[in-house]
């Protein structure tokens, strides 16, 4: 992380924090942990093709189906995420 462009702001309902990438550090986010301290942090994923994908192969078909299952389950495609929606596209 980038400390100096890091930011956080706070409302009577709300809390956001921003956080920059060091200049040297590429790739997306997979996921973040969050809490008052290390033993209650909690793990979020970032919206992105390959956890939307994950995260349906769970509910959708757990270990046990079969190859032919697999093969039929719809392609899921994130197209657009911004603060305000996210545009995912079924096959």
């Amino acid at each position: 992380l980038a400390s100096p462009e890091s930011s956080v702001s706070v409302s009577a309902h709300n809390a956001a924090v921003g956080l920059t990438k060091a200049p040297g550090s590429t790739g997306l986010w997979e996921k973040f942990r969050f809490g008052l301290d290390a033993a209650t942090l909690q793990e979020r994923l970032f919206v992105s093709e390959e956890n939307v994908d994950g995260f349906l192969d769970t509910v959708l078909c757990p270990s046990f189906c079969s190859q032919s299952a697999l093969e039929s389950q719809p392609l899921i495609e994130v197209l657009d995420v911004t603060e305000d929606r996210i545009r995912i596209r079924l096959q």
